[in-house]
């Protein structure tokens, strides 16, 4: 099956740039917002950051892994806050919070899927046009 992922070096590039930008916006809809919509785009842009940070580590890697390990990724660290663990270290190192989490929250398993699809559509969907123009 012939990749629809771009040259390694170009993907590797587009989302090393897109890394401060979704940063940037999962700050903004920490700090700037509130309530349930704020919550679910944090958890959503979560697995989306990860998401990114994995096409810049594995460029080579299919859409389709880089998701899996994404979701995966996102729902284990969710789970690590059924332990108390996060919370511990949020108090000693406050910024933890943001990378780990403090409490444990069902409807961010749903946030992660939805960030890791939306990643991986938005991914494939810009492979496949700058294929078709090749």
């Amino acid at each position: 099956m012939p990749s629809l992922a771009p040259k390694a070096s170009t993907r590797r590039w587009v989302a090393a740039a897109l890394v401060i930008p979704v940063i940037g916006i999962g700050l903004l809809s920490r700090f700037g917002g509130s309530g349930l919509l704020a919550d679910v785009s944090g958890g959503l842009l979560y697995a989306v950051l990860i998401y990114v940070l994995l096409t810049v580590l594995r460029p080579r890697a299919t859409q389709l892994s880089n998701a899996v390990i994404a979701l995966v990724f996102c729902v284990l660290i969710e789970l690590l806050q059924l332990t108390h663990i996060p919370a511990e270290l949020a108090r000693v190192f406050s910024p933890s919070a943001l990378v780990l989490g403090t409490g444990f929250a069902p409807r961010d398993l749903l946030a992660y899927f939805m960030g890791a699809a939306l990643a991986l559509g938005i991914d494939v969907t810009i492979s496949r046009r700058s294929s078709s123009r090749s």
